[in-house]
């Protein structure tokens, strides 16, 4: 039998869960939001990255603003790399080379200004797709006493999946609200949602991310 890759496939999902997949990881007490590369290489259609993510912006600007209600933790994330390339290497520019792109201070880098990022709201310059990966995200989550993730941007297959991924591998609950999250190709952004949902986290609507949020006390 031939599935669609995606949440909205019933007879899909039922595989998985009789598989032992697909189960519910919840909220915990503390969360904090990681905005996943909402910068111009990645949100302008002009760009070699780029595609149209006007939506996801909308829905991220909703939920940084339900969290910024509730004080909790945000921290953003950039891909950049140094001028010589040191930090990307020889693999990272043969296999994706639009890095040769993603120089620090240029940009292509910089955080759509709709997002209205705080001094006190850390951007990160991630080497790899993982915000987990080579940075001092988890040490300051850690030193939030955060248990919950909020995963949001782009792109759902690449950096949002890795992040998702390196979340729950590090035993943090992950929620991914699904407006707030896209990909320039739609098939992989409905097979890395249904992904995300079996293995690393709980793919929700935004609305209800949006209430839980509204409520915490």
């Amino acid at each position: 039998m031939t599935y669609a890759h995606s949440l909205d496939d019933p007879e899909l999902r039922r595989l998985y869960e009789d598989a032992g997949f697909c189960g519910r990881v919840g909220w915990g007490r503390a969360p904090a939001v990681l905005v996943i590369d909402m910068a111009n290489a990645w949100t302008d259609r002009g760009e070699q990255l780029g595609s149209d993510a006007e939506a996801t912006l909308t829905a991220v600007v909703d939920v940084l603003g339900a969290a910024r209600e509730q004080g909790l933790p945000i921290v953003f994330t950039t891909m950049a790399y140094d001028a010589a390339l040191m930090s990307a290497g020889p693999v990272v520019t043969a296999k994706t080379p639009h890095s040769r792109l993603m120089l620090q201070g240029s940009d292509r880098i910089r955080l759509r200004p709709e997002l209205g990022r705080r001094d006190d709201e850390p951007l990160v310059e991630k080497p790899r797709a993982s915000a987990f990966f080579g940075t001092n995200v988890l040490s300051m989550l850690v030193g939030q006493g955060v248990d919950t993730v909020i995963v949001v941007g782009v792109s759902t297959s690449g950096c949002v999946r890795s992040t998702c991924e390196s979340g729950f591998n590090h035993n943090l609950r992950v929620i991914v609200p699904r407006e707030a999250v896209s990909d320039r190709s739609p098939s992989a952004h409905a097979a890395a949602l249904m992904d995300i949902d079996a293995r690393f986290g709980d793919v929700t609507r935004l609305e209800d991310v949006l209430a839980h949020l509204r409520t915490m006390r």
